[in-house]
Formats: structure tokens, C-alpha cells, sequence
């Protein structure tokens, strides 16, 4: 941890960091395109090394500023979906009063349903089996008529 903090100094010399032999294997990052340096230019000379040094810093911050846009863009996406996610937390929670006001509505209709059926006797039976039998008759008349 000491070395650290004695070479921090050292840092703005970009040159240092890069050793003596660091051109890109591509070339495209070189302030002479990827060609040998004019005038014998190599890079032990300080103004070429820092040319170099500053050519990747800036590669670098455009690589942090990609970067930081694409987590931008997770963290939107990822507070869409939580919004989402408590929207439809909202709705199935509407839903589930909703089915519960509705079963609630059927279970006093079937209970009505049972007590005429009590007061009525058997006739009530006769009037289900003709609708079932004229429904089925109306299904088969339509289908056929495709």
C-alpha cells in the first residue's frame, strides 16, 4: 500500500505508466497513424510519449463516457421495471376485489336460485334440459351453416 502512495506522483507521467514499447498493436491510436515517427521521434522523446499517453487518456474517457451512458440506459430500463412490476401489483390486487365482489354476487344468485328451485319442485329441471336442448340445436344450425 505504501508503494502506492509513493508512486502516485509518478502518475502524471503518462509515459512512465506506458513503458518505453507501448504502441498499439493497430496503429489507429498514434498521432502518426500507425507509421514510424518523423525525425528519428521515438518514444523515449517526452513530447511523442506524451502525445501518446494523452491519445489514450482520451480513448479512455470516451470508452468511460460509452460506459456511463450504457449504465444510464440499465438504470432506466431497471426503474421501468420496477415501475411495471407495482402497476401490476396495482391491477391484480383491483382484480382479485374484483373476482371477490363477483363471487360474492354468484354465491347469492345460486343461493336464490336454490331456494325457487326448493319452492318449485322438479319443473325448474324441465325448463334447464329444453334450454340446454334448443341452445345445442342453435349451435349445430350455426356451425353447419359455415
Amino acid at each position: 500500500m505504501s508503494q502506492r502512495i509513493r508512486a502516485a506522483p509518478s502518475l502524471r507521467d503518462r509515459s512512465a505508466l506506458l513503458g518505453t514499447n507501448s504502441q498499439p498493436s493497430s496503429g489507429h491510436s498514434t498521432p502518426f497513424g500507425g507509421r514510424t515517427p518523423p525525425n528519428g521521434f521515438t518514444n523515449q522523446h517526452p513530447q511523442f510519449g506524451t502525445r501518446y499517453a494523452d491519445d489514450l487518456e482520451g480513448q479512455n474517457d470516451e470508452a468511460l463516457e460509452g460506459l456511463s451512458a450504457k449504465v444510464k440506459l440499465l438504470k432506466d430500463i431497471s426503474i421501468g421495471i420496477g415501475n411495471e412490476v407495482k402497476e401490476s401489483a396495482v391491477q391484480l390486487s383491483q382484480m382479485n376485489d374484483a373476482f371477490a365482489e363477483t363471487g360474492g354476487i354468484l354465491s347469492g344468485t345460486f343461493r336464490r336460485m336454490n331456494k325457487m328451485a326448493q319452492r318449485q319442485g322438479c319443473r325448474w329441471l324441465w325448463y334447464i334440459v329444453f334450454l340446454v336442448i334448443v341452445f345445442w340445436f342453435f349451435m349445430v344450425v350455426w356451425w353447419f351453416r359455415k
